[in-house]
């Protein structure tokens, strides 16, 4: 189905036009909420090998300080994607910046194993927060011909910064190995964002935050300072039809989810979310060196070798943004989908079947082959899945609940990671490795049903192209009808 055009495209924006200097310092500071949602996300991985004595965990225990993070984090989503469409999309992200000082030095700090989970809990609303409200940010900021390549730093952010973690383990457990290690490893965090603070401090909001609230000025001069001259009428005149032909004039609610259209998206956005965190790639990041050192590497090894998925990560992760401009959207999910499934039970068939002892000795290939399954993993994950991911949920929603419809998918996106990070420690002291990583493959199957049943195509259209549409494509009965003939007239005008 062809978007919904109302003029000839040939008045619409430039897709050659460069990337205005402003809009590169909004993408990389604001990107910085990035990076601390990859480290505070990856350093739990370390930080367990040497908090386990001090804090008395468990399994049980293990998999609550993991995931109470992301019980935040899902807490986090919702208040911030609501939040974001009532404030603004900068003043959310500056308290988050705030909350992630506070939690960094708190988590450091902790004395007990109650501290650390409460901490943990304050530190994952500002990672939920992140994860909500800075890919809308850029989304809304950047110009439609680049904002594919722009929101997906957010994503090279998050794995660089899951990388630094697996690096910062080994060099403190190098430089310190001691007991207090993991409260070097969890402190140091606070610097970035120190640094997303300040760089927030001196940024716009989004135009189309602005014109969602009536302040069209302000709108104007933010697209003046991010677009060629030749494109501001254009992206304005634009905003300001979308924002007109809603439904209602007034700002949008959780009411607007009874409008069929609306409730579909959401779902399927909900349905994108839950199933990429239902991979099970949290299990691999938080947990690899657990898992390797499940598999007989000494507890060196294991962290040098868990370096190994931060840096697959990052390479795939730029691979995917370099494929986001000569690939759709809906073909990179679904072979990420379907490639991360078949290794996971890749994983549970090398642990299954290969014996964990030769002649007496921890068999080393075992352990190798298991790693590198991971590392195959990542390669799906983060080079086709992961980039498209925080793309088309700050895509695919209405924008005048873009905020609360993001806010819902990245609590489903974390209510998912929660259930994944509190039953891998137990699934694996039940049922080992292969019981682990089959249920994961199962529940990897029927994601790869849904996204290739549900998952829409997004590329090469601007926000308020794909509004429209999604709008059409979701609507039934006689308002299809009409929408149908609009699009057919805004063809023929072409």
């Amino acid at each position: 189905m062809e978007p919904y055009i109302t003029r000839n495209p040939a008045s619409g924006p430039n897709s050659n036009a460069r990337t205005e200097p402003l809009v590169k310092i909004i993408t990389v500071i604001a990107t910085l909420g990035g990076l601390l949602f990859g480290y505070d996300t990856g350093v739990i991985s370390g930080a367990l090998l040497f908090m386990g004595p001090e804090l008395g965990l468990t399994p049980a225990t293990t998999g609550l300080v993991t995931s109470s993070l992301l019980v935040g984090a899902a807490t986090g989503a919702l208040l911030a994607g609501k939040m974001a469409d009532k404030v603004g999309r900068r003043r959310i992200i500056l308290v988050l910046a705030i909350i992630f000082i506070i939690g960094a030095l708190g988590s450091a700090m902790a004395p007990n194993l109650t501290t650390m989970v409460i901490l943990r809990m304050i530190l994952g609303l500002a990672v939920g927060g992140a994860g909500t409200t800075i890919p809308v940010f850029i989304a809304e900021i950047a110009p439609a011909n680049k904002r594919g390549q722009l929101v997906t730093v957010n994503e090279l952010m998050i794995v660089t910064g899951q990388m630094l973690a697996y690096v910062s383990n080994f060099a403190f457990n190098q430089v310190w190995g001691g007991e207090n290690t993991w409260r070097w490893m969890l402190g140091i965090a606070s610097c970035p964002a120190v640094l997303l603070w300040l760089g927030m401090l001196f940024l716009p909001d989004t135009p189309r935050w602005y014109a969602l609230n009536g302040r069209v000025a302000e709108a104007r001069r933010v697209l003046e300072k991010t677009r060629s001259h030749q494109d501001v009428d254009w992206e304005m005149m634009e905003i300001e039809e979308t924002l007109s032909s809603s439904s209602a004039e007034q700002k949008g609610s959780f009411n607007d989810l009874k409008i069929p259209w609306m409730r579909k998206v959401f779902l399927i956005g909900i349905g994108l979310a839950f199933f990429h965190a239902a991979t099970a790639v949290n299990s691999i990041m938080y947990y690899a060196p657990t898992i390797l050192e499940n598999t007989g590497l000494t507890r060196d090894a294991a962290l040098f070798a868990t370096i190994g998925n931060g840096a697959i990560s990052v390479i795939m992760v730029m691979f995917g943004i370099w494929l986001l401009g000569r690939v759709g959207r809906r073909k990179m999910v679904s072979v990420g989908q379907i490639g991360s499934t078949c290794c996971l039970f890749l994983i549970a068939g090398i642990s299954a079947f290969m014996p964990e002892y030769i002649n007496g000795e921890i068999n080393i290939i075992r352990s190798y082959l298991v790693l590198g399954g991971m590392l195959l993993f990542l390669c799906f994950l983060q080079g086709a899945y992961a980039p498209v991911l925080w793309l088309m949920l700050s895509e695919i929603f209405p924008s005048r609940i873009r905020g609360i419809c993001m806010g819902g998918a990245v609590f489903a996106l974390w209510g998912s990671n929660v259930f994944i990070t509190m039953s891998f420690p137990v699934l694996l002291n039940a049922f080992g490795l292969s019981g682990a990583f089959s249920t994961y493959g199962i529940i990897g199957i029927i994601g790869s049903i849904f996204v290739l049943k549900f998952i829409p195509e997004t590329k090469n259209r601007s926000l308020e192209q794909i509004e429209h549409y999604l709008k059409e494509k979701f609507t039934d009965g006689p308002v299809k009808a009409v929408l149908s003939k609009k699009s057919e007239l805004g063809r023929h005008a072409e």
